[in-house]
């Protein structure tokens, strides 16, 4: 009998112990955070590339990119002193025009989104779905259609027009954001106010703009950059050196510098740097604002 019983233990597999176990998943848990970690690195690098590609030639002495080497041993600053005498004008358009464009984005799509979140009428729907369908049009034909009211209107040519012309294609993006976060807004903290003297704008004002401030970050940033990164609406409107943003200038730019690519990429550089500092400096705000009035 108890041979029966060693036989029939020996012939079972060994137990692991759970100490054992665990040495097991916890190696298995590195090895997979440092796959996932290497194949991230590997994914942003090639991404970040062109950029690092944009920057390496702006600085090569030559300014050709076929000569240039992998590092800038001998920077040379020449090409971002070429680009700011030649496009320095047309930089301070495009921050004007994105400034603009930006207040009046926020002027209109501020109130229209809390119209649109708290009065509870059956248009409603209706406006919702025209603010989507026009952000399906292609910006070639809102393009088309505005030169055509510009003409008419003396707009071409200025930077009231492309103002408008921007701030149309980021109003309607801006309104669908703010909606979603004034959903989250209790009615009651603006009928408080309103009990307490306060005027219909002046609630708005003083109760909901503050409590909407993450999602109006948002929606002044998106509209900073729609403006800023605009080409369509700058080569359609405009025809003159006097209004040119930078966008336009850089198209241009390249025609007459192909010998040259120094101060083309100085100039990519100079008109990247405004989008890189809101991104990093709004990025706790543009996270707060997306997500703004999903979860209640």
């Amino acid at each position: 009998m108890t041979d029966t019983l060693i036989s029939r233990r020996g012939s079972l597999p060994p137990l692991t112990s759970p100490k054992r176990a665990s040495m097991r998943t916890g190696t298995r848990t590195r090895i997979g955070a440092f796959a996932s970690t290497g194949i991230g690195v590997i994914v942003l690098a090639i991404m970040l590339f062109p950029i690092y590609w944009m920057v390496n030639t702006s600085l090569q002495p030559s300014g050709n990119t076929l000569t240039a080497g992998l590092f800038p041993l001998n920077p040379d600053f020449s090409g971002y002193e070429r680009a700011i005498t030649d496009q320095g004008q047309n930089l301070l358009t495009s921050l004007i025009i994105s400034v603009g464009t930006v207040v009046l984005t926020l002027i209109i799509s501020a109130p229209a989104a809390y119209a649109l979140a708290q009065f509870r009428f059956r248009w409603i729907n209706v406006a919702l779905m025209v603010i989507i369908v026009s952000q399906m049009i292609p910006g070639v034909v809102i393009a088309n259609a505005l030169y055509s009211a510009y003409n008419d209107l003396g707009l071409l040519n200025s930077l009231p027009g492309l103002i408008l012309a921007d701030a149309s294609h980021a109003i309607p993006f801006a309104i669908l954001i703010l909606r979603t976060a004034m959903l989250g807004i209790p009615p009651s903290i603006v009928e408080a106010a309103r009990i307490d003297g306060a005027g219909l704008v002046r609630a708005f004002v003083s109760v909901v703009v503050p409590v909407s401030r993450n999602a109006l970050i948002t929606a002044a940033l998106f509209a900073f950059l729609f403006s800023w990164s605009d080409f369509l609406f700058a080569l359609t409107l405009t025809s003159t050196e006097e209004v040119r943003p930078v966008t336009l200038g850089i198209y241009q730019y390249i025609g007459t510098q192909v010998a040259n690519w120094s101060a083309v990429m100085a100039t990519a550089v100079l008109s990247s740097i405004p989008a890189i500092i809101l991104l990093v400096l709004a990025q706790k705000f543009i996270a707060a604002g997306t997500t703004g009035g999903a979860v209640k």
